[in-house]
């Protein structure tokens, strides 16, 4: 053991692979002593599983072995795992895979048995160096993001708050979206992604001033032309956060129209994204039962009756339909305590 070396940290596990048993044992009494956490494992295809399950940052893996060997379990590793650290282990230069294996399969170095461990040392303690490096930049990317989503939510809040008729709006609109997605059986990511879409759908009205906004009365043509920026406006905001990339589709197109007469930029049909169509039926929905200052809400009968008119010309049928075998699942009553809470006219 080398007197001069970095010190292990003990949050570094490490499993160790190989058939012999012998060797295992070897490699993890050396490390131990140097603070490391190490397990062991005789069985290549039993290794698989454990860092499957488990939480390791580096693996010493013997490459010739039985039933399969190192380059196979690395390869199966890959499939769930990219960010494991891997040193092969071989018993001479001439038995290690070729360089492009290693490469192919993001092994950081290999290893020649013999006698002293300096060298696999030497590996271990540079992953260890690069393990540490992106731990620190995982640890300031999740503190830019939490600053970040305060950042976003509290322009949401802003934007909700200023509109008192609109308060709650958003979250409905969400927890509707996601609903119908799951009526529709889409995969739970694509369900996901509705949800947040929801949540932020109209972020982008944090640039229409108050007084179209606020407007106490219908719009004139150039304040709706004001209005329509918006969804845009909602992209350009989260379109530096690259955990917000797959819900842009939905933010920018969630007012285009089945027909083509949408904004802000006339998609019709397939060119729309499926979630922005969900979420335009759960705005819509929400935007006609609610109250507003200028006007009181439509009743639960007319507002289903607007989707059904809607169909093929604003709404997509497949989820206005969708929609509606929902509400007859749940039963109506039970349909407005869960998603119409907080509109303020869903009565007859």
């Amino acid at each position: 053991m080398r007197k001069s070396k970095i010190t292990a940290d003990a949050q570094i596990s490490i499993l160790t692979v190989d058939d012999d048993p012998i060797i295992t044992s070897t490699i993890k009494d050396y490390f131990k002593r140097s603070g490391y956490n190490v397990d062991i494992e005789n069985n290549p295809v039993q290794a698989i599983e454990r860092i499957r399950n488990g939480s390791y940052d580096i693996l010493l893996l013997d490459f010739l072995m039985s039933p399969i060997c190192g380059d196979q379990v690395v390869e199966e590793i890959r499939k769930f795992n990219t960010d494991l650290f891997i040193v092969l282990l071989t018993g001479h230069k001439s038995m290690a895979p070729p360089v492009k294996t290693i490469r192919q399969l993001d092994i950081q170095g290999y290893y020649e048995k013999d006698d002293r461990f300096d060298q696999l040392e030497l590996l271990v303690e540079s992953c260890v160096k690069s393990i540490k490096q992106l731990r620190t930049i995982r640890s300031y990317q999740e503190e830019m993001s939490r600053a970040y989503m305060q950042t976003i939510e509290t322009l949401r809040f802003i934007v909700e708050t200023r509109d008192h008729d609109t308060q709650g709006h958003s979250e409905r609109v969400s927890l509707l979206g996601e609903a119908i997605a799951r009526e529709m059986g889409l995969p739970s990511a694509q369900v996901e992604r509705i949800r947040v879409a929801g949540l932020f759908h109209d972020i982008g009205k944090i640039g229409v001033p108050d007084a179209i906004l606020l407007k106490n009365g219908p719009l004139t043509a150039e304040e709706y032309d004001q209005i329509k920026l918006h969804p845009a406006a909602g992209e350009k905001i989260l379109s530096t956060y690259s955990p917000f990339k797959d819900t842009l589709p939905i933010i920018r197109s969630h007012h285009e129209r089945i027909d083509g007469s949408g904004y802000p930029d006339g998609l019709a049909g397939d060119h729309i994204d499926i979630g922005a169509k969900i979420i335009a039926v759960a705005d819509s929905f929400d935007a006609m039962v609610s109250n507003r200052t200028y006007r009181r809400g439509l009743s639960f009968e007319t507002a289903m009756g607007e989707l059904v008119k809607g169909m093929g010309r604003q709404f997509e049928p497949a989820i206005v339909e969708a929609f509606q075998r929902m509400i007859e699942t749940m039963g109506r009553e039970d349909f407005e305590r869960v998603y119409c809470a907080h509109s303020n006219d869903t009565e007859k």
